[in-house]
């Protein structure tokens, strides 16, 4: 697989590649998302399934992939510290608000600080027409955040603290793409970072969540939980795994843009999976943002 990819560096088919790999981690990270969001507790559910995550990746980063070389290794110190900070602040939004509300506003902050690190980190450029398109895409999300802020009666008693919080993770969000992008391409075989990334990021919430369960009044059985969690950390490897290969194969900031259509499947499944409703104003606005990643992808 190292070698495939790497054959495929650089050429217009790596390019298409890096397009359906974020297009996928898009699927997979609205799914990873609702997981967040749905019957567990959101601190329970992120060390459920980083503890998965970190025990699979753990023999394959010993025993199949080259050793991280030094200079990777600080890369990914500063990994763990942006990662931690995102799950903390990210369970601490979905705790307050309504899913199809703060999961909009941290997709939509993303992109647009991305594009933006992206182009003083490794000299990306977008044509007008491209940031014409991040816009379109970003307005449409934050416009979808807007109007289940305005449908939704959950959490609306500590929604405002939510919005902040899902907005500083967006934000969290664009440095860690921009991070872990540099790690993609600072070593010579992608998988060396790619897998202990999942190592390093996997080991600090599992103890977290811990102690937070231990402290609960009338805990979950750990037995469906560790369940959900083993299907999310199965999930986190496509989600994650996937993006970080787009940024390696093309744009940093195209693969983030595409990633964000994950605000449309996350909203289908909030009316799918959640109960929450769609309705003509939401469809309306997915095909925006659809239409903005489109353009994104084809104005260069």
């Amino acid at each position: 697989m190292s070698d495939f990819i790497l054959s495929v560096e650089g050429t217009e088919y790596g390019k298409f590649l890096a397009m359906i790999l974020a297009l996928t981690s898009a699927v997979a990270h609205s799914i990873f998302g609702a997981l967040q969001k749905g019957r567990y507790d959101p601190w329970l559910m992120r060390g459920a399934i980083d503890i998965f995550y970190f025990l699979i990746a753990l023999p394959i980063a010993l025993f199949v992939f080259p050793l991280p070389e030094p200079h990777v290794w600080l890369i990914l110190a500063v990994v763990w510290v942006i990662h931690v900070a995102y799950k903390y602040f990210m369970a601490m939004a979905y705790s307050r608000g309504a899913y199809t509300v703060v999961y909009p506003v941290v997709r939509g902050t993303g992109p647009l600080v991305t594009v933006i690190a992206a182009g003083f980190v490794f000299g990306e450029t977008f044509t007008p027409v491209q940031w014409g398109g991040v816009l379109l895409l970003s307005g449409g999300i934050f416009a979808l955040a807007g109007w289940n802020l305005h449908k939704t009666d959950v959490g609306r008693n500590v929604l405002i603290s939510a919005l902040g919080f899902a907005f500083l993770t967006g934000v969290i969000v664009a440095i860690y793409t921009t991070v872990d992008a540099l790690g993609m391409r600072s070593t010579p075989d992608p998988f060396t970072f790619l897998f202990w990334f999942f190592v390093v990021d996997g080991w600090t919430f599992p103890i977290i969540s811990y102690i937070h369960w231990k402290r609960m009044e009338n805990p979950p059985a750990p037995g469906p939980l560790l369940r959900k969690g083993f299907i999310g950390a199965l999930l986190a490897f496509v989600s994650f795994g996937s993006v970080m290969l787009a940024t390696r194969l093309d744009k940093v900031g195209e693969a983030a843009v595409l990633r964000e259509t994950s605000t449309v499947f996350a909203a289908l499944i909030g009316w799918l999976f959640l109960k929450e409703t769609v309705g003509p104003v939401r469809a309306g606005l997915m095909a925006i943002i659809a239409a903005g990643a489109v353009v994104v992808e084809f104005g260069g």
